[in-house]
């Protein structure tokens, strides 16, 4: 990937690594100040792809609409946190580099070095490459202005815990039951001709007992354990609004400033 087009167009691309899993879009290019060839890009990331991190090209190729890098999903995951402000400054250069030279395997430096990317060998030969600046579609003289937008969706958490917890309470029942019971009283009946004979089948005088059974209603309870009702837990989903602040950055493009002045011959 020597030619301007070719890194123009990795911008926007998916990445993957070189066992084919997608690591993110690639957001920015950064360029070697010393020879104008991409060095780094910048990946989505993380969570909703919120953190750009920083991975180098080298032994990477573009395949279809894919950048394949030469470096592990993870790897580029655990690179160190840098800002993707336009510059690399050299002790971030530097820490890239111990980054991914400690964890590149020796196919992944067999690839640097046929892709004729000698960057690596030069970190552990002493030299020092320029810092990487980033880098828009300059070829035609414009400059890109970027900024950072804010993508926000949701996840599902949990929250808390509902417990349903049956437990045995006594109260007091009071009803009303009817009750009767009996109770004894004389009557009496004069003699007459239909009852002559059973008044005169006794003695003439003589002592005598006579009794009747009373009763009584008396009130029974008994008690009988019945379903009444079937109770459970239920979720429903209500809806609501947070609102969420967070900043993103924007390049801002300055008026030009014009140097008027001539240098003079002696």
């Amino acid at each position: 990937m020597s030619t301007s087009q070719q890194w123009e167009n990795m911008i926007g691309l998916t990445a993957t690594d070189a066992d084919g899993d997608k690591v993110g879009k690639v957001g920015q290019v950064y360029l070697d100040e010393g020879t104008g060839q991409p060095e780094w890009v910048t990946v989505s990331t993380g969570v909703f792809g919120t953190r750009q991190s920083f991975a180098p090209l080298y032994g990477s190729s573009v395949r279809d609409d894919r950048l394949v890098l030469a470096v592990s999903k993870e790897l580029i995951k655990d690179a160190p946190a840098i800002e993707d402000d336009g510059r690399l400054e050299e002790a971030e250069v530097t820490a890239l580099y111990q980054h991914y030279a400690a964890n590149l395997d020796p196919a992944g430096r067999g690839r640097a070095e046929e892709a004729g990317d000698d960057r690596y060998a030069g970190r552990h030969a002493g030299t020092e490459p320029g810092r990487g600046g980033l880098q828009g579609r300059e070829t035609d003289g414009a400059m890109t202005r970027s900024e950072e937008r804010l993508n926000v969706g949701t996840e599902s958490v949990p929250v808390g815990r509902a417990r349903l917890r049956k437990y045995v309470v006594t109260e007091n029942v009071t009803r009303t039951v009817p009750v009767s019971h009996e109770e004894v009283r004389l009557e009496r009946e004069p003699v007459t001709d239909a009852n002559r004979d059973a008044a005169l089948s006794g003695t003439d005088i003589t002592e005598a007992e006579h009794e009747v059974q009373l009763n009584a209603e008396r009130p029974v309870v008994t008690k009988e354990t019945v379903p009444v009702e079937r109770v459970r837990l239920a979720t429903e989903s209500v809806a609501g609004e947070e609102q969420i602040s967070e900043e993103v950055r924007k390049e801002r493009i300055d008026e030009p400033e014009v140097d008027t002045r001539r240098g003079r011959g002696r």
